[in-house]
């Protein structure tokens, strides 16, 4: 008798089953793979290939992440920069007059150093500078300065001109389109009458150095510059109480926010013999202190610290076309951020009381004639305090003396001037 077909006789299942465990025995540790992707082996390549997927889906996710962070931050660098660039104020006015008058100007020697004309605007309009005095529709300038940039960068030479220095001031355009008559009178008078355009050409006639750039900085700017870098540090031999300068300190060691140090910079009446002269000197150390704490704060070479410097840096000047970029200011500050800080030296020109006149200056040669000829071929100047050692009038010192050596020749020595440099404190 047989069974119905398709079931099994019952001795056969065992028989069945051990040679189901032997085929499972001999496959151990091999893959098994079934048609309908069912049994225990699936599952572990299914939790594997989850795995994989897992993998690949959180690595996308982290590229998409640091994507959007990178465009984020480029986005954000982008407007930050696009706003400082923005800040500046292009002086095409003034551009525009000195190609006019190209030829008349003088040619450049030393192609690599650069001289920056820095003029400080008393310029009551603009907000914030009306509580310095009534917006009478004018500006001078009381702070003028030649900035010369070596051509290697190793040093820099700030040089003052006296605002009641007689100079020879050339015909200008005026703001209404008229033009001034030529003269001969106080510096300051060229900003007040023609602008940036007159008191460039004025300084070239000058001193025959070819200016390269300039800057125009007003009140408000000047004070955002110093409370950008959180204050400067100055030392004062005396109290100072001064109303017209809205600044009251005390004797010694100060440091100063921009309100405070633009009232240092300004006041004139009640600090030492109430001379131009000498406040010219105050600016000079001050401005030493200021190049002194940028480079030992690392200002610089710190974003978080550069950007507010850079912002109020930029929201106050005004520049010629060559300047009026962020790229254009951060290639010459990173040209100058090597500078030692005894390197870089401030002095006024060579001055005394104009013969016709006590409260005006003028040019003691030929001392500033050797000056200027230095910084028209980028020779080195020298510059020590006051009292230190009498400024050398012929060369620097031992000018005169011969080597031991007939035939051996030596580089001049540089022209030795009164000045101070950034270095120097003022307590010590």
């Amino acid at each position: 008798m047989t069974d119905s077909a398709g079931t099994p006789s019952g001795p056969d299942k065992p028989a069945e089953e051990d040679e189901a465990k032997g085929r499972a025995t001999e496959g151990a540790g091999e893959p098994v793979t079934k048609a309908d992707g069912g049994g225990p082996a699936d599952e572990a390549g299914s939790d594997a290939d989850r795995d994989a997927n897992g993998s690949r889906r959180w690595m996308r996710w982290t590229a998409l992440g640091a994507s959007f962070a990178l465009l984020l931050a480029a986005g954000v660098g982008w407007w930050l920069y696009r706003k400082l660039d923005g800040n500046i104020t292009t002086d095409t006015t003034a551009a525009a007059e000195l190609e006019e008058y190209e030829k008349e100007r003088p040619t450049p020697i030393a192609l690599d150093a650069r001289n920056i004309l820095l003029i400080g605007s008393d310029t009551r309009s603009g907000k914030g500078n009306d509580k310095y005095g009534p917006d009478k529709g004018t500006q001078r300038s009381d702070t003028t300065i030649l900035l010369h940039l070596a051509g290697d960068r190793r040093s820099a030479t700030a040089v003052s001109l006296p605002r009641d220095l007689m100079v020879d001031i050339p015909s200008c355009r005026k703001p209404d389109g008229s033009r001034t008559r030529k003269q001969f009178t106080q510096f300051n008078s060229a900003f007040e009458s023609g602008g940036t355009a007159c008191t460039i050409r004025t300084v070239e006639k000058l001193t025959g150095v070819r200016v390269d750039h300039h800057m125009v900085v007003d009140f408000a700017g000047f004070k955002g510059m110093v409370d950008a870098v959180d204050g400067v540090e100055i030392c004062l031999k005396e109290p100072i109480d001064d109303d017209d300068a809205l600044l009251r300190l005390d004797k010694g060691r100060q440091k100063l926010n921009g309100e405070q140090a633009l009232g240092f910079v300004r006041a004139r009446k009640t600090i030492g013999d109430g001379s131009d002269t000498e406040r010219m000197e105050r600016q000079q150390r001050f401005l030493g202190a200021l190049v002194n704490k940028v480079q030992s704060n690392g200002v610089l070479l710190n974003p978080t610290r550069l950007y507010p410097v850079l912002d109020a840096a930029t929201k106050s000047l005004t520049t010629d076309p060559g300047l009026d970029s962020l790229k254009d200011l951060y290639n010459l500050v990173r040209g100058m951020r090597n500078i030692p800080t005894e390197r870089v030296q401030f002095m006024t020109v060579p001055r005394q009381p104009y013969a016709q006149d006590p409260n005006r200056d003028e040019l003691v040669e030929p001392d500033a004639g050797r000056l200027f000829k230095q910084l028209r071929e980028d020779a080195p100047v020298s510059v020590v305090p006051a009292g230190s050692e009498e400024p050398d009038k012929d060369g620097g010192p031992g000018a005169d003396e011969k080597p031991d050596d007939p035939g051996a020749t030596s580089p001049a020595p540089a022209p030795t001037f009164t000045g101070s440099n950034a270095a120097t404190d003022e307590c010590e």
